[in-house]
């Protein structure tokens, strides 16, 4: 049998004889594409003659790879019966460039590896600080749908073509496959954005984790500006005859540092962001740190330099970001220098609260009905004035039209308030 010729992405060694020249292959297909494929067990020409696979082989390819071939890649290593013969098949994918096979640079032309010269090489590393990995590097799986993408750019009134949707919006590789960036934008992934909230001061004690990924990324950041929203509590303050009010963080801030971390995390590294809520402060962390080309100066003066730049022109597109460069001014106006802890490795947000928020623990919650926070703020409204309308909700609670909306209706959902009589007559009555 017969499975194909190799290209810039394939590569075929008849056994694991060659497996020094099959991690250089790996590095090469690295460096050109972000993604290669090994094959033990074939001849050049495509033609299946089988690989003795004993109980170590497999333990033996993988180990190979971690220690020869750098950065290290996490390979898919995977025992084939192809025309009832033994195959190993090897696949890599990553875009931390340039890998290197045994201490030596190469790179992929048609179906061969050829060592880079150090004037190629340091191309190679220009190249590499302005690339694009999320467009770059395949999604894991290849069958999703973007309905949730195409309802957001037709609400920000812009024209969907659905036979060349995806294609202009770069969802698709150099192969015709999806890409990453597609798979954060698709409508259902496997990518976790979470909400964690704390006890008191430190990670001690958990209270809450909510989950709002497996979905579109920008469905996901709408969720967590929902939630944080309903959490901005006012506090009132009367004195000396008046009365003065005060947000519990800057709702402005958090959501440029949010969106930030969302759209200039390097998402190929695994670790998406998160927000951390403790009885002082929130936490918003991102992986990867600066860019190379950008110093922690350029960085407070508002000078972007995206790292995911295609997902950066959608969210621009859809109207979440401006090319201003003004959110990071925009916190540190409010919270200072002081607020970003830049590392190597990631960037970690603080946004201090105005006055300390006592969170309550899971048990009390429980003994509430299991109410949100924000549900026990309605029904407190509620009780005080049975004939609160939605509009007066909205003003008192600071909460949007829509999230009042919602919060009521999960009220009736758990029996907690019921409506009497008529819109404009009725009157709201707790029930427990």
């Amino acid at each position: 049998m017969n499975i194909g010729v190799e290209t810039e992405k394939i590569e075929f060694k008849k056994t694991t004889g060659e497996l020094r020249e099959g991690i250089t292959s790996l590095a090469s297909m690295l460096n050109k594409n972000g993604y290669g494929v090994l094959y033990f067990g074939v001849k050049d020409n495509g033609d299946v003659v089988g690989q003795q696979i004993g109980d170590r082989t497999l333990r033996e390819v993988s180990q190979a790879i971690a220690n020869f071939l750098k950065p290290q890649v996490i390979p898919t290593i995977e025992h084939k019966l192809i025309d009832d013969k033994d195959v190993i098949k090897i696949e890599v994918s990553g875009s931390d460039k340039p890998y290197s096979a045994y201490g030596r640079y190469y790179m992929r032309s048609a179906d061969e590896d050829r060592e880079l010269s150090p004037t190629a090489l340091k191309e190679l590393m220009d190249r590499q600080s302005t690339s694009d990995s999320l467009t770059m590097v395949p999604a894991p799986v290849n069958t999703l749908s973007f309905n949730k993408l195409k309802i957001a750019y037709v609400t920000a009134g812009l024209t969907v073509d659905q036979t060349t949707f995806e294609d202009n919006v770069g969802l698709k590789n150099s192969d015709g496959k999806y890409n990453l960036m597609a798979f954060l934008l698709a409508d259902e992934n496997d990518i976790s954005i979470k909400v964690v909230t704390f006890a008191g001061k430190d990670k001690t004690k958990l209270i809450k984790r909510n989950e709002y990924g497996g979905t579109c990324l920008i469905t996901a950041i709408d969720k967590v500006l929902d939630y944080m929203e309903s959490i901005n509590e006012t506090k009132v303050t009367m004195g000396n005859h008046r009365r003065s009010e005060e947000k519990l963080f800057d709702m402005a801030s958090f959501k440029e540092a949010w969106q930030n971390a969302c759209i200039h995390t390097k998402w190929d590294k695994g670790n998406p962001p998160a927000v951390y809520i403790f009885s002082d402060r929130i936490e918003i962390i991102s992986t990867g740190g600066l860019p190379v080309d950008l110093n922690k100066e350029e960085f407070y003066k508002g000078i972007s330099k995206p790292v995911n730049t295609k997902l950066q022109k959608i969210f621009g597109q859809l109207g979440y970001v401006e090319q201003t460069g003004h959110g990071i001014p925009l916190i540190i106006s409010n919270y200072g220098k002081q607020a970003f802890d830049i590392m190597d490795n990631f960037v970690n947000v603080t946004i201090p609260f105005n006055y300390e928020k006592e969170l309550p623990d899971a048990e009390a919650n429980q003994g509430k009905n299991n109410l949100t926070e924000a549900e026990q703020r309605v029904i407190n409204y509620i009780s005080q004035n049975p004939s609160v309308t939605i509009k007066e909700l909205v003003t008192v609670s600071g909460y949007s039209d829509g999230y009042v909306r919602k919060i009521l209706t999960s009220l009736k959902d758990k029996k907690a308030i019921e409506r009497q009589g008529g819109n404009k007559t009725g009157k709201w009555v707790v029930l427990k």
